[in-house]
């Protein structure tokens, strides 16, 4: 039985395999309803519309159903139970787990009592597989991977987007530009498992000092809701924001990626430039999220 627990699971070969298999989907469609009279059940713990939505839309186009646990007010864990015994319960209707939860750890935990796989939908600081994959087969419509130089912006000490992303892309020895203001840089643990395993990580706090360098600009929201208190958060929130007067002199095939949501990080008036590809980002979850479904599933 396989889970999708941390990016750090996966070597390259595994990560170029879904990554092609969901170029396939995304060309080809999928054979007709492979998951027929399949359950997914989604399990969500906080706020999401594109993990969430996607993950409904990939089972619903492979002849599949979903299962949603509702609002947790509402779910036997307003009443006590354990997170364990959720994931015990709901093993037992649905073939497939997709958990997003607030804590760091909690999928490593649900994969330890399902007996049906589990998918990491996002565990607080700490990763976020699926999205890792989209990220990846993002740049990869437009680039190789190997080498690249990749920017990341914003929350990097919360962002569990960014640490899933900069660990896969130690496979692709790629040069991370880690871009944050003080206080909220990458975790020690991290850097250190990334210089480890011969990544080059070069800190800034100012995006226009290798901006122009950069193959992907990579950015992400500050996160309100992982401060310890609200002042610190409005002290770095206007930190950095992307604008076409930023993007002047940039390379030509320079792409723009955010997870999304966004909030004041990119001008809107970015979305028009041919360096913003986060909506098309967003769309790639749906065959990226196929193909995750069909090898755990089939």
């Amino acid at each position: 039985m396989r889970h999708y627990i941390s990016i750090r699971d996966l070597d390259r070969n595994q990560i170029d395999h879904l990554i092609d298999r969901a170029a396939r989907i995304a060309v080809y469609g999928a054979d007709a309803q492979p998951l027929k009279r399949k359950i997914l059940g989604l399990l969500f713990f906080e706020p999401s519309t594109r993990t969430r939505m996607s993950f409904e839309s990939a089972m619903l186009r492979l002849g599949g159903s979903c299962m949603n646990l509702g609002g947790v007010e509402v779910s036997s864990m307003a009443k006590g139970e354990t997170l364990a015994d959720t994931i015990r319960v709901v093993s037992g209707y649905a073939d497939t787990i997709v958990l997003r939860h607030p804590k760091v750890g909690a999928a490593r935990l649900a994969s330890e009592f399902a007996d049906v796989p589990v998918i990491n939908g996002g565990d607080g600081a700490g990763q976020h597989p699926s999205q890792t994959l989209i990220d990846l087969y993002t740049i990869h419509q437009s680039m190789p991977l190997d080498r690249i130089k990749i920017g990341l912006v914003g929350d990097l000490m919360y962002g569990r987007t960014t640490h899933s992303l900069a660990y896969a892309l130690t496979r692709y020895n790629a040069e991370i530009h880690a871009i944050s203001p003080k206080g909220l840089g990458l975790p020690e643990s991290l850097k250190h498992d990334l210089r480890e395993a011969g990544c080059e990580v070069i800190e800034h706090d100012s995006i226009e000092e290798i901006i122009r360098d950069l193959d992907v600009l990579y950015v992400t929201r500050f996160q309100r809701e992982r401060f310890p208190d609200p002042a610190s958060f409005f002290d770095v929130a206007a930190s950095y924001r992307i604008t076409p007067s930023l993007l002047q002199g940039v390379k030509d095939n320079l792409i723009l990626l955010h997870p999304l949501p966004r909030v004041d990080e990119i001008d809107p008036a970015v979305d028009s430039l041919p360096y913003a590809r986060y909506f098309q980002q967003a769309r790639n979850g749906v065959p990226v999220r196929m193909a995750m479904l069909l090898e755990v599933m089939q």
